[in-house]
């Protein structure tokens, strides 16, 4: 057998003589260690969209977002809108936690125009007849530095002045 090594002692360091609760230490260590993978697993970490729907007697929109998000994760918000009478004039418009901490990668279809309404993304979508409908699509990316523990994020649909539909949610950014 060989001789054990210089600054190892039996008693303490195998045997854990006199250190009997320090496995509970190192197996709650452990456990956490395994316990992350687990539960992001159940996207408490992950960006599985949510889908929320908004109806008026004008309009319905549904919102397809995630809600938690991770630095660097690329990922996609979808708005629906549905006119059940004429929209005029159609105006979306994000609040300013939709693109703060964020890369806008794009937007399809292009909107009409894209202005800044006191600090909120607002984007024209023109007219939409009765029953038609106004997909768009949005493409993000988290920058790697963003972490937000509940930011809101809004999102309006009005025509013209007019508001017709508001919608309010938390986003969480994890490391």
């Amino acid at each position: 057998m060989a001789d054990v090594p210089d600054g190892l002692v039996l008693k303490r360091d195998r045997d854990f003589e006199g250190r009997r609760n320090d496995i509970w230490v190192r197996r709650g260590l452990m456990l956490l260690i395994v316990a992350i993978p687990i539960v992001a697993l159940f996207n408490v970490f992950g960006q599985r969209p949510a889908t929320h729907t908004l109806v008026s007697p004008t309009a319905s929109m549904k919102i397809y977002a995630p809600t938690h998000l991770r630095g660097g994760l690329l990922y996609q918000a979808r708005f629906h809108i549905t006119a059940k009478a004429e929209i005029k004039d159609a105006y979306l418009v994000l609040g300013p936690g939709w693109a703060e901490g964020m890369q806008i990668n794009t937007i399809e279809p292009s909107p009409a125009n894209e202005t800044s309404d006191n600090g909120r993304l607002s984007f024209e979508l023109g007219r939409i007849p009765a029953g038609q409908s106004h997909i768009l699509f949005m493409q993000f990316q988290v920058n790697p530095t963003n972490v937000a523990f509940g930011r809101r994020q809004s999102v309006e649909l009005d025509d013209g002045k007019t508001r017709l539909l508001f919608f309010q949610q938390r986003l969480w950014v994890f490391p």
